[in-house]
């Protein structure tokens, strides 16, 4: 059973940084379209505001060890 929890738990953590990361891409190219001055300071955001994102599936994997080692 716990390997089910953690499979769900990988799975779940990689949809949502899957459509997280890609909302933040495509609302950021959006965003140097309307104002291509802006973009160094918009991709660097972009760049903080992704890092963020993935933390996501990395504590879902060390939530699914942790559910896979009890």
């Amino acid at each position: 059973m716990n390997f089910i929890a953690a499979g769900l738990a990988i799975v779940g953590a990689a949809i949502g940084a899957g459509l997280g990361n890609g909302q933040v891409i495509s609302k950021t190219i959006e965003s140097m379209a309307r104002q291509p001055e802006m973009a160094g300071q918009l991709r660097s955001t972009m760049f903080i505001g992704v890092a963020l994102i993935e933390a996501v599936p990395i504590l879902g994997v060390v939530i699914a060890l942790l559910l896979v080692l009890q």
